[in-house]
């Protein structure tokens, strides 16, 4: 079912990650953008780099391919495997 509403943010990614394989203009209806393909690229394009997801065009967000995902921070882990 469409979205009433233009999606944004983690919605948007989600949606268009869920419909990604159906293709951009099904992706894009989906997610409340109707036939506005360049509005949804920009919004999608735009959400992933807050999520800092590395996004070119729709096929990288499909679960089957790796989603390169950079965070920030420290990694918190034990020694060894016997230690958790």
């Amino acid at each position: 079912m469409a979205s009433p509403t233009r999606l944004t943010g983690l919605d948007l990614v989600d949606c268009a990650r869920a419909n990604a394989k159906q293709g951009i203009e099904t992706a894009a209806n989906l997610c409340g953008y109707g036939s506005d393909l360049e509005g949804f690229r920009s919004q999608l394009k735009q959400a992933c780099d807050h999520m800092r997801i590395e996004f070119h065009e729709l096929s990288d967000l499909v679960k089957d391919q790796p989603v390169a995902v950079s965070l920030e921070g420290v990694t918190v882990e034990p020694d060894s495997p016997g230690e958790l």
